[in-house]
Formats: C-alpha cells, sequence, structure tokens
C-alpha cells in the first residue's frame, strides 16, 4: 500500500513541474488525493459494500472536486492535473500512465447496465475540459486536446481536437502512429492545458 502512495507522488513529481516536493503533493494535490479514495471505494465495492463505497466516492468528490466511481478501473500512475470537474464513470478503464488535466469526463451513453463508458489505454494525455463520451477506446499514447468531444475510437499515438473530435497535425496522416516518441512535445502538451 504505502509503495503505491509513493508511487502516486513521485508520478505528480515527474509530470508536474509546479510540484515542488513530495511533502507538497502528499499534502496539496487533489488529484492523488482522489486517486487514494478511489482505492478505498474500490476495495469496499470488492468487498461487497456498495454504499459505504459511494460514500467514499461522495466524500471524495467533495473534497477533491473529482469524481471516480468505485466500479471504474484505475491503472498505475494516473496523474489528475489541478482535479477539479474530472468525473470517471462507472464501466471506465484507464490505464497506466495516463495525464488527465482538469474538467475531463469519461461520461456514458447508455442507461442500460453495459459497458458505457470510454477505455482510455496507456500514455494518453487528456486536455483540460475533454469529454469522451461512450463505449469508445483511446489507444496508447494518443492526445485529446482541450475542449475536444470525443465520441469515436482514437487509434493510438493519434492527436485529436474540435468539436466532435477529429486528427490534427501529423497523426491526421499516420505519422504518430509509430508512437516512436516516448513523452508529447511541449507543444502538444501545452496546447492540452
Amino acid at each position: 500500500m504505502f509503495d503505491r502512495l509513493r508511487e502516486d507522488v513521485r508520478t505528480a513529481l515527474k509530470t508536474d513541474p509546479a510540484a515542488k516536493s513530495a511533502t507538497e503533493v502528499f499534502l496539496t494535490y487533489p488529484g492523488v488525493h482522489a486517486l487514494w479514495f478511489h482505492r478505498a471505494a474500490a476495495r469496499l465495492l470488492d468487498a461487497g459494500h456498495p454504499l459505504a463505497a459511494r460514500i467514499v466516492s461522495h466524500v471524495a468528490r467533495v473534497l477533491t472536486g473529482v469524481e471516480i466511481h468505485p466500479a471504474a478501473t484505475v491503472g498505475r500512475r494516473l496523474f489528475i492535473d489541478h482535479g477539479m470537474g474530472v468525473v470517471v464513470g462507472e464501466t471506465a478503464e484507464v490505464g497506466e500512465d495516463v495525464h488527465m488535466h482538469h474538467g475531463v469526463t469519461l461520461g456514458g451513453n447508455s442507461p442500460e447496465p453495459v459497458k458505457r463508458h470510454p477505455t482510455v489505454e496507456d500514455g494518453v494525455l487528456i486536455g483540460a475540459n475533454a469529454t469522451l463520451i461512450g463505449d469508445i477506446t483511446v489507444g496508447e499514447r494518443a492526445r485529446v486536446g482541450a475542449g475536444a468531444v470525443v465520441v469515436d475510437d482514437v487509434p493510438p499515438g493519434t492527436t485529436v481536437a474540435g468539436v466532435p473530435a477529429r486528427p490534427v497535425g501529423d497523426a491526421a496522416d499516420g505519422a504518430a502512429a509509430d508512437g516512436a516518441d516516448e513523452r508529447p512535445s511541449e507543444r502538444a502538451r501545452h496546447s492540452c492545458d
């Protein structure tokens, strides 16, 4: 358990240039706190205590501004930057090393109890106020621009932007699909803030 807490703090320090110390992250980063609450809620749900899980999830939303359903699947090293307004629905699946900015919604599009929320694969960057709706997949190392509305699958390594979201830049030609760069360029990163 403590290893995961340390990993979360290290992820924030590595990902956020504004993070100055582990103590600062530990005490003041709502996205990190939301992950900790989510793990507690998920354990309660797995132990057969759905109401207690939802109460923990609700307390997390009140305290952090981030709502992650206890049944959502969240991978390691997720970094929720600033946090406020992030919503991750019940059947959402978030991979490892995902970077989400404030206001991101992983929302559902069906009233039926089926897979109705997005799957976000490893290494994805999602810009501020982006909305991803339905049982779609955002492929590895894809980038979703700020304010984008994504209703269709996004191929790995592709950058999408707009309403509705469409491929932009080199990714539109398939050049980014080879996944050659491990981290987004500073230009791409700032375009998603």
